[in-house]
């Protein structure tokens, strides 16, 4: 668990959003000296308040959503992307698994160093959610048994009926679990395949778009809680897709100072070295100029991309773990799904964490040439380089690769404005496969998504573009309000707090202030 003494107590938050009384906060904090509970769940287990309130004040504790566990239907085979005893240890539950993203229910969503650990090895990007630990304590077992008896679902005993329609399950729950059973009583056939998780894990207070909220349409009710303040914030945040087909060109020029670098030279090869320790980067550095190679040095995923797209290096030697939003496990997906950097030889170092994927199972995850566990001897990686650059693949045109990924942007917005949004959609994944470090790809790519009402992956678009500009005020501003819509108060406030400083004019920035007072 992470200890952070900036956090305001939860009993302060329950008090002022008035879920209880000073008495009754008084007599909780009495009789649980020594439990070992949190308060929050003692709380809600003796009565004193609901489980909505405890996930309201929680929420706004820890800056994101809640999610009650006890009305979520829960597909078990989404599990087996988190093995039961970190699940146990951390006390958090995979509730939704999609093709790039996994959203999970923790006690602790400000550990940052499990969430790191689960993006490296499933090669998703995690999206945190609070849940209350008295509940986690009940599901977690409960679920993983339930999947190794052969079940298909959990079903916490208040799922909405319409939701365990969907997934062809019965309205009963089994005897002796916490939750329903995951079999279908309806015949002997299984329950139909789903895409994910039967909940999809969104605010439903605030005005989502129509395409949003046909997916989150539950009745009355929702697993995802925010408290009020966070929920008027949401439904007075507007989307917007102004900039659409306005991007300038020179946007793809990647933020950030240009470092020194040695001079590009006849006959030597480029290794570029990401790692935030000073001392394994001089350690390579030195051993590699000896051995004849050209070196440049990254300590940040965001460096790193600027000097592939600036100065493309024949081999990159790269640390999966790094400091910040963008690990070396992002830049692989990245770097090896495109046409223009794919033929970039990537090695990989990084720890290997126990009961997690061995390294030939990360080598096909982020298709990187070789995989090496830290502590590594030098030799290894050297011979890991050497071997990889051997057997490097033909590079593309790279002056071709640029012209193709334009044509895909400018066949995009032909087709929205001719309100052909699935078309304008393809084009412009493809123009990103063509070319990953291409802003305007990704900016427009974001706004269609939004307009959808796609609020992840248009923040995973539109993060991606601010990697490489990261100064572009429309950009901010859709991706704050893409965070409020959400329900990540944090990261909402952290983005504002950049378009703040990226405003164009002072009315602008004042109405942000505005606003950043409201969410704080």
């Amino acid at each position: 668990m992470s200890d952070n003494p900036t956090k305001k107590p939860i009993g302060r938050i329950l008090l002022q959003q008035r879920a209880l009384t000073q008495d009754q906060l008084d007599k909780a904090l009495e009789t649980g000296k020594g439990t070992g509970v949190p308060l929050a769940s003692r709380l809600t287990e003796n009565g004193t308040i609901s489980e909505v309130s405890a996930l309201k004040g929680l929420s706004e504790q820890s800056g994101v959503p809640g999610i009650d566990l006890k009305q979520i239907c829960l597909k078990l085979a989404d599990l087996s992307i988190v093995p039961r005893e970190v699940a146990m240890q951390h006390k958090l539950l995979p509730v939704l698994v999609r093709d790039d993203r996994v959203f999970l229910a923790m006690s602790d969503p400000s550990d940052r160093k499990v969430i790191d650990e689960i993006e490296f090895t499933t090669g998703k990007r995690v999206f945190p959610y609070v849940a209350l630990e008295g509940q986690l304590v009940k599901v977690i077992p409960s679920a993983y048994e339930m999947r190794e008896r052969g079940e298909t679902h959990y079903v916490g005993p208040n799922c909405p009926p319409e939701v365990r329609r969907k997934a062809g399950l019965t309205t009963t729950n089994t005897p002796g679990t916490w939750g329903g059973s995951g079999r279908s009583t309806s015949g002997s056939q299984p329950p139909p395949p789903l895409e994910g998780s039967v909940v999809e894990p969104l605010p439903m207070p605030a005005r989502l778009p129509p395409a949003a909220q046909a997916v989150a349409r539950m009745g009355n009710r929702s697993p995802v809680i925010v408290d009020d303040a966070m929920q008027r914030a949401a439904a007075g945040a507007h989307f917007s897709d102004a900039e659409f087909g306005h991007a300038q060109r020179d946007l793809s020029v990647m933020a950030g100072g240009s470092e020194l670098r040695p001079p590009r030279q006849e006959g030597k090869r480029t290794v570029l070295v990401v790692d935030d320790e000073n001392e394994i980067r001089n350690i390579l550095r030195i051993v590699f100029e000896q051995r004849g190679y050209r070196v440049l040095e990254a300590e940040r995923g965001q460096v790193a991309l600027r000097l592939v797209k600036e100065d493309p290096p024949d081999v990159i030697v790269l640390d999966a773990m790094l400091p910040g939003d963008l690990h070396g496990f992002d830049i692989a997906k990245q770097l090896k799904g495109s046409q223009r950097y794919g033929h970039i030889p990537i090695v990989m170092v990084s720890a290997v964490y126990k009961g997690w994927r061995f390294a030939e199972d990360l080598k096909s995850s982020y298709k990187v040439d070789a995989y090496l566990e830290k502590p590594f001897r030098v030799p290894d990686v050297i011979e890991a380089v050497e071997r990889a650059l051997e057997q490097g693949q033909p590079q593309h045109d790279p002056e071709q690769i640029s012209a193709d990924a334009e044509k895909m942007l400018e066949k995009g917005i032909a087709a929205y404005q001719a309100g052909q949004f699935d078309d304008a959609i393809e084009h412009l994944r493809e123009g990103t496969r063509l070319d990953p470090l291409a802003y305007r790809l990704h900016f427009h790519l974001g706004l269609l998504y939004g307009k959808r009402g796609q609020i992840y992956d248009a923040i995973s678009e539109l993060e991606t573009a601010l990697r490489i500009n990261g100064r572009h005020f429309p950009a901010l501003k859709n991706l704050a309000v893409l965070y409020q819509k959400a329900g990540f108060r944090t990261k909402a406030v952290e983005v504002w707090e950049r378009a703040l400083r990226a405003a164009p004019d002072e009315p602008t920035r004042q109405s942000i202030k505005e606003l950043l007072l409201g969410l704080l």
